[in-house]
């Protein structure tokens, strides 16, 4: 290796003590869960926006009277899938399940119909929980379904009528079962299959990860030894609760202690942040760009774009000299977000360092984290008391990372596909002997198919997807992501994808396809306009790169790209 070094901001902060107590299984969590008594746990909106709140002893006995209905309704031990939008019966049946000794399986909402009937079919689920605007939708699977035999709505009133029962009626009968001395059965093997998660895709490029409890909670505990929150943490639920990102966050979060209050709606979330005031967010880098542009935008529109510009600097300089002030003097900026947001975890898709740097300029902090559904999907974070911008730290306790090196990058680093072996590391892909032959190595490394290097400290940085990865004519490979960062800078760039055009042996062109920003470029902008614009922009964009990574054609598109419910850009519908 050469001694030249990567530059990178690290920015240090003083260690804080850990204190938790650590769940290695669902029932250790419900047990840490019933010690945190009466602090609220949740807080969510019912019918006409009436809040509601849930406190963590309330919430344990739910899960229990949960557990107990649903042994008494034949299904311990059952899998279960539960689909609906983030709620405390949501989490109720995914806890219950669990410490029934049960397999749950939770569902993204924003699926079709057919396509969760043919996922639920191929591993032979035997129940269904779901929020009650897809009763009509599930009308026909009720009565066709040829492996579910039980129907369950997370809210309204359902009797037990043999395929369908209430969530409610199942508590109600499981806290006559609870006073009768019902509990939990121990969880003999932590090892065994607990959750089966599906990738993106549709039944037939779709592979279902197999999770155990000593995946799920070795994730929840290093979460919480690894982040910098505290029991007093208020945090607003965004993303999709079916995402792993989500869950095992918000595991983490009640293994604190902490108030997690629910977004009722992406269109409600900027309110919600006011209202709900919270001190940390978790977030996939959608969300902090627009949250970023939404500060400018506000800015500008009030002429306060200089003075802002102003503030950073000059509490730039009075942190330096060890006065921060940047709370006081950024308290408008701070007010859109209910004022008290100091921290977020950022996750899901890579993030641009800038975004790092331009938050920490307000006094809120962002930590990057890596993982994978694979790994449960946490692999890596970066530390808060020594955070490299632009690395997504090194690997956390439960794990351990490698680089199986294919190259030497430009700082001298070993550069490969990333590869993880640990507790986090899931059971494997149910029925699926050729996609498990290809993900472990024969040393039993799980292979993640993102390419990176790791620096002297551990620090992993991510580089690109294997799969996405464009081998020139020369025999030179471009990341794409790398170029589409670059592009996300300039004026004009709403969305963009970079692909390579070009038959194998022949030369290869880096094409961008951008939808354009809306706002630089209205509706009725002409099209060679706008071409043109971007056309500049990317010409000088490409004066600062190698010859190989410049950009030679664009493509418009008139549409967003399509995205996963994390807000990641299906790449392979890009054509």
């Amino acid at each position: 290796m050469n001694n030249k070094k990567v530059r990178v901001r690290v920015h240090k902060k003083p260690k804080t003590k850990r204190i938790f107590q650590p769940a290695y299984d669902v029932l250790e969590l419900l047990s840490i869960m019933k010690e945190h008594g009466e602090r609220t746990l949740f807080s969510y909106f019912g019918k006409g926006r009436v809040l509601h709140d849930v406190t963590y002893a309330e919430f344990e006995k739910d899960v229990k009277a949960t557990a107990a209905g649903l042994r008494e309704a034949g299904l311990a031990g059952a899998k279960v899938a539960v689909i609906g939008e983030t709620s405390p019966q949501w989490f109720a049946v995914y806890l219950a399940v669990l410490a029934s000794g049960g397999v749950i399986i939770p569902m993204d909402r924003e699926l079709a119909v057919e396509e969760i009937g043919r996922f639920l079919e191929w591993v032979s689920a035997d129940a269904i929980a779901y929020a009650e605007s897809f009763h009509e939708k599930f009308a026909e699977m009720r009565e066709n379904h040829p492996t579910l035999r039980r129907f369950i709505p997370l809210t309204g009133e359902y009797e037990d009528d043999g395929r369908v029962v209430g969530l409610d009626s199942i508590i109600e009968k499981g806290r006559a079962l609870v006073e009768n001395g019902y509990n939990y059965p121990p969880v003999v093997d932590r090892e065994k299959m607990a959750e089966m998660l599906f990738t993106s895709g549709t039944t037939g490029s779709s592979k279902c990860v197999m999770l155990s409890q000593k995946n799920i909670f070795s994730v929840a505990t290093t979460a919480v030894e690894t982040v910098d929150f505290f029991p007093d943490d208020v945090v607003v639920s965004v993303l999709p609760v079916h995402h792993t990102y989500e869950l095992a966050i918000s595991l983490a979060e009640m293994i604190y202690g902490m108030h997690i209050c629910i977004n009722d709606s992406l269109s409600h979330t900027l309110r919600n942040f006011k209202y709900f005031k919270p001190t940390a967010l978790i977030l996939v880098p959608l969300f902090i760009y627009t949250m970023h542009k939404k500060i400018w935008s506000e800015a500008k529109k009030q002429g306060k774009e200089n003075k802002l510009k102003i503030g950073i600097i000059a509490s730039g300089t009075m942190k330096a000299a060890g006065v921060d002030f940047r709370r006081r003097i950024f308290a408008d900026v701070l007010d859109a977000f209910g004022g008290r947001l100091e921290k977020i975890i950022c996750g899901g898709a890579p993030l641009d360092p800038l975004m790092i740097e331009a938050f920490e300029n307000f006094g809120i902090s962002i930590y990057e984290g890596y993982g994978i559904t694979e790994c449960s999907p946490l692999a890596a974070v970066t530390p808060y008391y020594a955070r490299k911008y632009g690395s997504v730290g090194p690997a956390v306790p439960c794990c351990t990372a490698r680089i199986d090196a294919v190259g030497e990058n430009d700082y001298g680093y070993p550069e490969g596909e990333i590869q993880i072996k640990g507790d986090n590391v899931m059971i494997g892909y149910f029925d699926n002997e050729e996609a498990n032959a290809e993900a472990f190595t024969e040393d039993g490394w799980f292979c993640t198919g993102d390419m990176g290097y790791m620096d002297r400290d551990g620090y992993i940085y991510i580089t690109g997807r294997k799969k996405s990865v464009i081998v020139l004519e020369n025999g030179k490979n471009v990341f794409p992501e790398e170029i589409e960062e670059y592009l996300s800078h300039l004026k004009g760039v709403g969305e963009c994808v970079v692909v390579g055009r070009g038959n194998p042996g022949e030369k290869i062109d880096l094409v961008a396809i951008i939808y354009p920003d809306p706002e630089v470029f209205p509706e009725g902008t002409p099209e060679e306009e706008i071409r043109s614009a971007l056309e500049r922009e990317i010409g000088e964009m490409n004066k600062k790169l190698p010859t190989f990574k410049h950009v030679v054609k664009v493509e418009l598109r008139d549409t967003e790209f399509e995205k996963t419910t994390s807000k990641k850009i299906k790449r392979h519908l890009v054509q």
